[in-house]
């Protein structure tokens, strides 16, 4: 099974995640690698996908367009760096897809982040039609953020995996503490993971 990762917001360890969940589906005996189409800035966070697959794949089949401004797509190409390719995106997640037996495809951002003139991440994911992993950054105001995102995912018809929350801070206050049983009460999906101190524990497997 394919799984596309978004999350709450920027920052909120999608790579990281990403990254644990294929060394999970590779240490389990899978074919797993990630994706992640879009990239903005530095391209660190390709280097991480390629070592937990093993470098199985290049940097540039994981990741077909690259620009440099840490910013949205849509932003790059308003500063004069070259419009998203959608096409060329979604062909090289599909032909991941073909070689392997498993891809977690990493979104750019959050969810609604425009990646071309009236398309966003959303709508990439839509092209996809994978399940939809949701990175939560747990800390105070992820609640707001969480539903809002899984609110999205679902009124466009995409099956919802699962949550999981990353503690990016380190904080271990009332709000890291008491967020995953908020949301377990008022969510529509599971919690498949929380994670502490960068140990990944899945609750659900996938």
């Amino acid at each position: 099974m394919n799984y596309f990762v978004t999350g709450t917001d920027t920052d909120c360890g999608k790579t990281y995640v990403t990254a644990l969940l294929v060394r999970a589906a590779r240490a389990a005996g899978g074919d797993a690698v990630g994706a992640k189409p879009f990239c903005c800035g530095p391209r660190t966070d390709i280097e991480i996908l390629a070592q937990a697959a093993d470098q199985t794949e290049t940097l540039d089949a994981i990741n077909p367009l690259w620009w440099k401004t840490p910013a949205s797509p849509r932003a790059c190409a308003m500063l004069g760096e070259p419009a998203a390719d959608v096409p060329r995106a979604l062909t090289a997640v599909r032909d991941l897809a073909a070689r392997h037996t498993q891809v977690f495809c990493e979104g750019a951002g959050g969810w609604l982040v425009p990646v071309a003139e009236d398309f966003t991440v959303a709508d990439f994911a839509v092209n996809l039609g994978w399940p939809v992993i949701v990175v939560v950054r747990n800390k105070l105001g992820a609640l707001n953020h969480t539903l809002l995102t899984v609110e999205s995912v679902r009124r466009r018809g995409l099956p919802l995996a699962g949550l999981i929350l990353n503690d990016v801070e380190g904080q271990a206050d009332e709000a890291t503490r008491t967020n995953r049983a908020v949301l377990e009460e008022s969510c529509p999906c599971p919690i498949l993971a929380e994670i502490s101190l960068g140990q990944l524990a899945l609750s659900t497997p996938i």
